[in-house]
């Protein structure tokens, strides 16, 4: 395990899912971590696992969609810890449907949470990053946003805007040492997938070819992996974790 010591991390989607995977790998890699969810209970079980690891967490309600409640979190968690050294944009929502039968408030909620939501964490996570000279932004984006996938134009829109965010943010701020990355989940094992028809999980399964869904752990470590010193000269990149279902 790659070390974390002495840094703070704020993850965004905490709750549940690689949002929580996330945050208990970079705890136990040493750092305090911000879990930010709307779920407050489901985030009190986050920090409780947290802690009874023997690291230290704090519990942050937020909205990424909203604005006001965004720069909220992030003032709690440099007030508790002084600093915020990684950012995890993992928080999503899915409103799939038909892009001829696609309400525009379906359209507006996906957009506004997967990808405005990560522009709004960034930039509240930059003016801490900038003073220090260091940072790590990783963006959970997906493996439909590389591919495609009926049914979820909005969704795939909002997480392939998350890749040219990804790439014109590292252009930005590099000469200030803060690298910018993403991740790209293939089909994990989670909340999302769980309410999959089983004939649907099979028909996937079929195009991955090591065969099984992925487990939120193994992002979780790709996620530390580049929150690292060692992941120092990655920038602007897209680590794809989907068992080789998407390859070149």
């Amino acid at each position: 395990m790659f070390s974390l010591k002495d840094r703070v991390a704020l993850v965004t989607g905490a709750s549940q899912g690689i949002g929580r995977a996330t945050a208990l790998a970079l705890a136990q890699a040493g750092a305090r971590v911000a879990a930010a969810a709307r779920n407050a209970e489901k985030l009190a079980g986050v920090v409780a696992e947290i802690a009874a690891a023997g690291g230290e967490g704090l519990a942050v309600s937020m909205d990424v969609a909203d604005a006001e409640q965004v720069k909220a979190g992030f003032r709690q968690t440099i007030e508790k810890f002084g600093k915020l050294d990684i950012l995890v944009n993992n928080a999503a929502i899915t409103r799939d449907g038909l892009a001829v039968r696609m309400k525009a408030e379906d359209w507006d909620a996906v957009l506004r949470t997967n990808l405005t939501g990560a522009h709004l964490c960034a930039q509240q996570a930059l003016s801490s990053m900038m003073r220090a000279r260091y940072g790590r932004i990783i963006n959970v984006t997906s493996v439909v946003a590389e591919t495609g996938n009926p049914g979820q134009v909005n969704y795939v829109a909002a997480k392939a805007g998350l890749i040219g965010l990804t790439r014109a943010l590292a252009l930005e701020i590099a000469s200030r040492n803060i690298t910018v990355n993403a991740v790209a989940p293939g089909f994990v094992v989670s909340p999302m997938t769980d309410p999959l028809p089983q004939n649907v999980k099979d028909a996937l399964l079929a195009r991955v070819p090591l065969g099984r869904m992925g487990k939120d752990s193994e992002v979780a470590a790709a996620i530390v992996f580049l929150a690292s010193e060692e992941a120092g000269y990655i920038t602007g990149a897209v680590l794809d974790v989907n068992g080789g279902l998407r390859m070149g």
